[in-house]
């Protein structure tokens, strides 16, 4: 390499931000992940301006408004152009996409974030506590860590806390603090309207847990205990009317929609559904206490 293209190369490291200096490292995403991650699944309305653009497994939602639109999640890396081509099925463009948010720092649901963000130029909201992970790609997360990034790093626009809220064009969504799955996993509650009622719209990140090993051995994630016990009482007094997930099975998409269907936001309010998952949840969680 010539002088001169080194000195242009170290300058341009100097002038990135630090996501932006990790990408110049080795991103892997791995590659072992179920084929309906990958799947396509035609996009739909579930309710007033709310839209399913993501696959057959890994939930994406598009929030419309006159001011631009909201992104939740974006999948794998691979989904980038299912995305793209869902929004403009459902008759909208990608570039006015303003807004980027993801309900866990996981390769998953941001493997394509970093792309979009460069195609849009969306501000990207994430909560603070998984800004980190976002910004090394994965690397220090405390269950997956490992030598590349697992997703494409991305540097955080604006870092969230619990209960704090975006506006857009007349939509208000307020960021959940929900811990465990991942150090800043979180929810989002807001509401959308049709022409006949308004209903209160929760997607949740469900707090699976992800380590196979005891919470004490987690030196990383010391009050990783702490943080699921507290996500799941919180999580068990909110109110909505629908609910959804970060994957689709977790809210049995299925099952309640089939391509093709009609417009029925009404196959989607689940409150029983939404209690036995949790329950589910803690029980796995009592398990795992016991054998500490």
């Amino acid at each position: 390499m010539s002088k001169s293209l080194l000195s242009i190369c170290l300058i341009l490291i100097c002038l990135s931000g630090p996501g932006e200096r990790v990408w110049a490292q080795q991103v892997q995403e791995p590659a072992n992940a179920p084929p309906e991650w990958s799947r396509p699944y035609k996009p739909f309305c579930i309710a007033g301006n709310l839209y399913y653009v993501g696959t057959c497994e890994l939930a994406c939602y598009l929030l419309t408004t006159p001011q631009g639109h909201i992104l939740i999640n974006t999948g794998l890396a691979s989904s980038v152009e299912q995305i793209k081509a869902n929004v403009a099925t459902l008759g909208f463009k990608l570039s006015d996409i303003s807004i980027l948010l993801t309900t866990q720092a996981h390769y998953d649901h941001t493997g394509a974030m970093a792309a979009l963000k460069e195609m849009t130029g969306a501000r990207f909201m994430a909560d603070e506590k998984d800004a980190g992970v976002l910004e090394d790609g994965g690397r220090s997360d405390y269950a997956f860590s490992r030598q590349y990034s697992s997703f494409r790093p991305i540097g955080v626009d604006r870092l969230l806390k619990n209960k704090d809220t975006i506006n857009l064009g007349g939509a208000s969504v307020t960021m959940l603090h929900h811990p465990g799955h991942t150090k800043g996993s979180c929810s989002f509650l807001f509401t959308v309207k049709d022409e006949h009622r308004s209903y209160t719209v929760l997607i949740a990140n469900m707090p699976s847990i992800v380590t196979e090993k005891k919470f004490s051995e987690l030196k990383t994630y010391p009050e990783i205990a702490k943080d699921y016990a507290y996500t799941l009482d919180a999580m068990k007094a909110i109110s909505f009317d629908i609910w959804l997930a970060s994957h689709a099975c977790q809210f049995d998409l299925q099952v309640k929609h089939k391509p093709g269907d009609n417009y029925n936001p009404a196959a989607f309010i689940d409150r029983k559904g939404y209690d036995a998952a949790l329950k589910a949840l803690r029980n796995e969680f009592d398990e795992k206490l016991e054998k500490e």
